[in-house]
Formats: structure tokens, sequence, C-alpha cells
């Protein structure tokens, strides 16, 4: 297989500014990075992808889904928390968890129709 190096350095400085001129602010780009680091853990993806099909659920549900402890999946709930992945509501004792927007369901079904592609 061959390397994908370029064979001659040249810069194409209307490439470049084009591409700059395309990148977010730093802190965007930060949100994004903890957004697909908060996506880049298998349980956490179980999580999710129930929580999409299931429309919300409790973390007891969850944790026989996911097939780890409670205390396991609150942890993994609280960064998708501060990813603002997930959101939830209480009613009495009993908190239900469900996807924050529909902007998480597409991101969901995004990579998982990507991932499909390479299987």
């Amino acid at each position: 297989m061959a390397k994908a190096v370029c064979g001659v350095y040249e810069i194409h400085p209307e490439r470049v500014e084009k591409a700059r001129a395309a990148l977010p602010k730093e802190g965007v780009l930060q949100e994004a990075v903890l957004l697909l680091k908060a996506l880049a853990d298998p349980t956490r993806m179980r999580l999710l992808l129930a929580l999409k099909a299931a429309g919300e659920l409790c973390v007891c549900d969850l944790a026989l889904l996911a097939g780890v402890s409670v205390s396991a999946v609150s942890h993994q709930l609280r960064l998708l928390r501060q990813a603002r992945l997930v959101a939830f509501r209480r009613e009495g004792k009993q908190v239900y968890y469900h996807l924050a927007d529909h902007h998480v369901e597409r991101l969901l079904e995004g990579a998982l129709e990507h991932a499909l592609e390479n299987t």
C-alpha cells in the first residue's frame, strides 16, 4: 500500500485560508471535543443507544441493559450530562434519563451508519 505523503512541498494559500475561515472558535472546538470524548466509550454508547430506543429509562434499567453496576451507570451518566448528551426528569424519588435533544439522536444515527459501512 502506498503512503499518503506529498511528493513535493507546496502551499496552497487559497485552500489554507478557506479551511482556516471554516474553523470554529476555540470554545466551540473544545465543546465538540468533549462531546466526542463522551461518545468514545462502549458503555456510554450503549446507554445512549438504549435511551434512543426506549425514550427514557431509570438508572436501574440502564444498569441492567449495559451489564454494569448502578454505580458505574451513575458515573457514566454524569459524564454524559456534562457533555450535554443526556438530560433527566424526576418523578418522586425516581430519576428518568433521556437524550438531551434531536441532535444527539442524529449524531448516534450517523455514527452507526458510518460504522455499518465498514462491516
